[in-house]
């Protein structure tokens, strides 16, 4: 592996790559985001909120104090396992600061205490409730996004099949980074990077067993396995160059661009699965700036790259 220089030399700071333990693995997370910088949160309201249900799903909202109108609603990484509102607050915040666009972080159900569908239906219960209460919430329902990391990418992927097949809340715009999509492993990368930082092979297995449980992979769990992608809606894709996901996500945004839909595709070099972590190195600093700008342009259309 060539990584990029700033990313090699942090390699270190990411815990072991095992979910054989969820509860380990999520202390192990927290300890990781616990020594991140603290997200600059003075130009925006933050709310904690409840969206009723058959599970009650908390969401944090991140107002901007420049926003206008359009929405993201955000998904953490962790495995399927890992994570919650505030191991995911430093991205949540930074990306809304640097988008001008109200991001609404969704603290989903974990595997494998809940196996799918239970994170599925979470956000989808989010999805439509943001509808539901746009005026009440500032938001434009016409400019709604959904998007998230990782294992979170992969649920908004199916999340957004599912609005598609349902004629559900219609959803504006994809922003997924290194998105979970396809539980066989089948590709180049999948078979080829089985011991990258972070996330290993067995470690994606691990991910997969959890969240599947005893349920059979459909789309709607592994959006891969869609055989229809017409009428998706436009996609930002972004991939990390060391990462067994890379090549499902490149198939799939190939995918989408033959089935009609707009997709902008980003393959990071030097960049492994998770390692915009790294907040300080110039990468994730591009990183960051790419989501933001490509969520501008997205759903404020007019403002293009521009500040929002």
């Amino acid at each position: 592996m060539i990584l990029d220089p700033e990313l090699e030399a942090s390699v270190a700071f990411f815990p072991p790559a095992d979910l054989s333990d969820p509860r380990a693995a999520r202390e192990r997370l927290a300890e990781l985001v616990a020594a991140l910088p603290v997200p600059d949160i003075a130009g925006m309201s933050i709310e904690n909120r409840t969206v009723p249900g058959d599970f009650d799903v908390p969401i944090r909202i991140y107002r901007p104090d420049r926003a206008q109108g359009a929405a993201l609603i955000w998904l953490r990484g962790g495995g399927f396992v890992m994570g919650d509102l505030d191991t995911e607050h430093p991205w949540a915040g930074l990306l809304a600061d640097n988008s001008g666009v109200t991001v609404i972080s969704v603290g989903y159900r974990s595997a494998p205490e809940h196996p799918f569908p239970a994170a599925h239906d979470d956000v989808y219960a989010v999805l439509i409730w943001t509808a539901e209460h746009a005026v009440e919430l500032g938001i434009d329902p016409a400019r709604i996004a959904i998007g998230g990391h990782s294992a979170g990418a992969g649920i908004a992927t199916a999340v957004a099949l599912r609005a598609r097949d349902e004629q559900g809340p219609p959803i504006r715009f994809q922003l997924l980074n290194q998105p979970v999509l396809d539980d066989r492993q089948l590709a180049w990368s999948a078979r080829t990077f089985t011991d990258t930082p972070f996330v290993t092979r067995a470690k994606v297995a691990q991910m997969w067993q959890h969240y599947l449980g005893s349920a059979p992979a459909t789309p709607y769990a592994a959006p891969a396995r869609a055989t229809d992608l017409s009428g998706m809606p436009p996609a930002y894709i972004a991939t990390a160059e060391y990462c067994p996901n890379r090549d499902e996500d490149i198939e799939y945004a190939l995918r989408l661009l033959q089935a009609g839909v707009p997709v902008e595709l980003h393959q990071w070099p030097g960049t492994f699965h998770g390692s915009q972590a790294i907040l300080s190195a110039d990468v994730s600093q591009r990183q960051s700036a790419e989501f933001a700008a490509a969520l501008r342009r997205a759903l404020h259309p007019a403002t293009g790259s521009q500040s929002a």
